[in-house]
């Protein structure tokens, strides 16, 4: 579990304006629902004696759709700048409207009437408490100026975001609920009377003495270890789980979770760019280690911070004063020792955070991780391990500094160990201990604070001056999982010598005290060293070898090899956990093409072969006679990639205009003022009728708006292009659009799943005027979809869409062949089909993200000699 997200806010919004008698106070977002009525209380009973409507009800449900929509009331808002119609605003979470609003009023310092029955409710069965305590998500409460209310009305009304006036501030320092249908006043006290009264819990907690037995070091045995451990799920290669969410949305991403040309999952961090125009950004990061916590709390506790921050440290933000943390703590309260683990825990975090001088700014907990039930009149009990989850949040000076785990293959590289750990090597709760189904009986622990301290300092000058090739962190599996996942990135052998590490070679291998592994050229070494040395490193850190241009991987100890295999082989070993889940959730053939694409061992990788110049700027003249064509960035309620859109084609020399389908609607706006139309990415509808479907029937089922959208299409001097779900919208208009009887729709990926994919295309000969010049061109481009797979509904479509050169982009392998085989080809599109263009090349539709990747740093692999736009 994530604790929390990153955001940017401008500095005149960090503080809630003061609220005046006579405000009203509105709610955005969907009805209530009885839902998250009953919170914890169903997670921690027997499940056979709850009452099944209260196990419902205490379940909530999420509408993304809806959250986007109020998403976009919030950024209008926001956008207004001084006209900023928001003086208050409050998410909706736990206890619902009854916390929400409270909290609202007691900011504004005087009281509030609320009617309860203004409260938009798509269950009228509720009761009252049900009504003001329900916690439906997707919901804010606002404070908005009284003189700008209309424009906040007409801004709900242009996304379509439900809203509704509930109540008002007033002077008399009440609490008013009123019910207009019982015709009484479920609350009428005195605010003060919330503040003053609140109930305190006195805890009566002891310490369950854990009886732990020392690790049986006996039955292991290397090689079998290696096997096991690489299967291990909180190991193994993470690609189920991460291909099918969208890595890419913003277009301001930097570092995702894939590393390198092979895309390996191994990323310390998440970078992030603050903007489509520079280089600064934020840095995301994670530490945990639940298991730990079974052996000592604190060490638990703290290493989630440590973890959190050699994670963090790739990245360069200059200083650690830089840093916030975020704190996610999971318990089984009331289970024999847990709550004074807790107690233990959060004590532990605080000295240690004060020390580091780090603040944890916010939190989050779940006190009811544990489940009971019955079977054969025995009860049953299942408990999670105190669990702590630390978000770190770094202000990142330059993105692109980030260092990544891919090694570079040259003979004139060095990989050193930096142990945090100064030589304890505990085993206790590692990935070592688990899969032989052990605990141990002492866990890792941060052994030195300052040394922590001068560690980041060290790393990022190191960074800043780029002295480091790579950087990995040591964490779950231990050094030899941080070396071979290194090796996997870049695509090559290492040759390691441990001899200045201790002769316990399982607790040198397998470990996971902190630590990080980095490469350094030859020529950097005395540098390095010396930085080493000054931050009082140099007695914990050892050389280890190199990275080499074969296949191998080779441990040696006193001059004597200890280990030997092949990447490949422990690369098919580390995927296969992946693979299985893959084959049971998916489409168990595109999960077999995958596994088998991940053992070839002369795959090139991601690669680019261009055939136009990259630098040079075609709309340099007309940006310096100041023409800046008109293009409508289009979207409909659920689209979320316009921003990175209209970023993409101002920065190509147009005027981005955001047109709303509400604004053609209503003829606010009209198309005949445009000369290109560009309909965005998203989930239009929430792809309830079939993605891009819900939004083609809201043109052709309206006869006013459907003339104006064939009107435009059919002028001669327009220019149309459909991205994604908007690619998935135009190839439903084919009636509308001149020159495109033969494009296809759009359907399930063969995969059966969302796609989020870095993929290679090869431009294609075509009349479009788009992609004019690009031909033959093979670039890297990212790909976000779940019903990208291109329907052809006859041979004849196929030999037509084929024959008149209407393809315009094509999936192909790292050996730049067209492909339908997976996940090359993500959809399974027929002879990699990915974008088609209209007969004259006006119109142009493509599943994959050109926008979003428009600038070097936010392709997730890139050559080292691009500029700052990308192909």
């Amino acid at each position: 579990m994530l604790a929390g997200g990153i955001g940017n806010i401008c500095h005149k919004h960090i503080k809630k304006e003061k609220i005046p008698i006579g405000t009203k106070i509105i709610v955005i977002g969907g009805s209530s629902m009885n839902i998250g009525v009953g919170g914890g209380t169903a997670s921690s009973s027997i499940s056979s004696e709850l009452n099944k409507d209260l196990d419902f009800k205490s379940v909530q449900r999420e509408n993304a759709e809806m959250e986007r929509r109020c998403q976009e009331v919030i950024n209008k808002c926001w956008q207004l700048n001084e006209n900023n119609p928001i003086l208050f605003i409050h998410d909706v979470g736990a206890g619902g409207l009854s916390n929400a609003i409270f909290e609202l009023v007691n900011e504004s310092g005087y009281g509030g009437y609320f009617e309860l029955r203004k409260i938009p409710n798509d269950e009228p069965q509720m009761t009252p408490l049900e009504l003001w305590c329900n916690e439906s998500q997707e919901r804010y409460i606002l404070a908005i100026k009284q003189k700008q209310l209309t424009l906040f009305e007409s801004i709900c009304l242009r996304e379509r975001t439900p809203f509704s006036i509930i109540g008002k501030i007033i002077k008399q320092p009440n609490f008013i609920l009123n019910d207009s249908y019982f015709k009484n006043k479920p609350i009428n006290l005195p605010v003060k009377t919330f503040l003053n009264n609140t109930p305190k819990t006195l805890k009566n907690v002891k310490t369950f003495n854990k009886n732990l037995q020392k690790l049986n070091k006996t039955i292991i045995n290397l090689e079998d270890a290696i096997k096991r451990i690489l299967r291990f799920p909180a190991v193994a290669e993470k690609t189920f789980l991460i291909t099918i969410g969208d890595r890419s949305i913003t277009g301001m991403v930097s570092r995702d979770q894939m590393v390198g040309p092979w895309q390996i999952p191994i990323s310390n961090c998440a970078v992030t760019t603050t903007s489509f125009n520079d280089y600064y950004g934020e840095s995301i990061s994670i530490g945990e280690k639940a298991p730990i916590s079974l052996i000592n709390f604190s060490s638990s506790a703290n290493m989630a911070v440590g973890e959190a921050l050699t994670n963090l440290s790739c990245s360069y933000v200059k200083d650690l004063k830089h840093i916030k943390l975020s704190a996610n703590w999971m318990v089984a309260t009331n289970h024999k020792g847990e709550d004074a683990g807790l107690y233990e825990a959060v004590k532990s975090i605080t000295t240690l955070c004060s020390k580091l001088n780090l603040a944890i700014i916010v939190g989050k907990d779940s006190l009811s991780m544990k489940t009971c039930w019955k079977k054969n009149n025995k009860k049953n009990i299942m408990t999670s391990p105190l669990s702590v989850v630390i978000s770190a949040f770094g202000r990142v000076e330059d993105v692109r500094l980030t260092v990544t785990p891919e090694l570079t293959k040259n003979y004139n590289n060095i990989l050193l160990l930096i142990d945090l750990g100064k030589n304890n090597n505990a085993l206790g709760g590692t990935a070592l201990a688990q899969v032989y189904r052990q605990l141990g009986d002492r866990s890792a622990d941060i052994r030195d604070v300052n040394l922590l301290i001068n560690f980041f300092k060290v790393i990022q000058k190191l960074i800043f001056k780029q002295k480091i090739l790579a950087y990995h962190d040591r964490s779950d599996g231990g050094l030899f999982v941080t070396l071979i996942e290194m090796a996997f990135a870049g695509h090559c052998g290492v040759n390691i010598n441990i001899n200045s590490l201790n002769d316990d070679i399982l607790s040198v291998l397998f470990n996971e005290e902190l630590g990080v592994v980095i490469q350094i050229r030859n020529e950097d070494k005395k540098y390095v060293e010396k930085c080493i040395f000054n931050a009082g490193l140099s007695n914990y850190t050892h050389y280890l070898g190199t990275a080499t241009y074969n296949d191998e991987i080779i441990i040696n100890k006193n001059n004597k090899i200890i280990y030997k295999n092949s990447r490949t082989i422990l690369r098919k070993w580390w995927g296969e956990t992946t693979w299985q889940i893959q084959r049971i959730r998916d489409n168990c053939i595109c999960a077999d093409q995958e596994y088998k694409s991940k053992q070839d061992k002369h795959d090139p990788g991601l690669n680019v072969h261009l055939l136009f110049n990259i630098e040079e700027n075609i709309a340099a003249p007309f940006i310096l006679s100041k023409i800046r064509p008109k293009v409508a960035i289009l979207r409909e309620q659920g689209i979320n990639s316009h921003t990175e859109m209209a970023a993409a084609f101002y920065n190509a020399g147009f005027d981005a205009v955001d047109v709303h389908m509400t604004d053609l609607l209503n003829d606010n706006i009209l198309l005949d003022d445009f000369k290109v139309l560009v309909a965005c990415g998203g989930f239009s509808y929430g792809d309830t009728l079939g993605a891009g479907n819900g939004w083609a029937k809201t043109i052709l089922l309206n006869n006013k708006v459907r003339d104006k959208f064939s009107s435009y299409f059919n002028k001669s001097d327009t220019l149309s292009l459909g991205v994604c779900n908007g690619c998935q919208m135009m190839s439903n208009l084919r009636e509308l659009i001149p020159g495109t009887n033969y494009w296809p729709y759009f359907t399930r990926n063969k995969s059966e799943r969302f796609e989020a994919r870095f993929s290679l295309v090869e431009i294609q000969k075509s009349p479009s005027i788009f992609l004019k010049d690009m031909e033959g061109s093979r670039i890297p481009i990212v790909v976000s979809h779940a019903e990208g797979r291109v329907d052809i509904h006859s041979i004849e479509q196929l030999q037509q869409l084929e024959f008149h050169n209407l393809v315009t982009m094509r999936f192909v392998n790292n050996y730049g062949k067209i492909t339908e085989q997976y996940p090359a080809n993500p959809n399974g599109s027929v002879n990699g089909i990915t974008s088609v263009t209209s007969i004259d090349g006006r119109s142009t539709i493509m599943m994959p993200h050109p926008e979003r990747v428009f600038r070097t740093i936010n392709n997730s692999w890139h050559p080292k000699n691009w500029g700052e736009h990308s192909p």
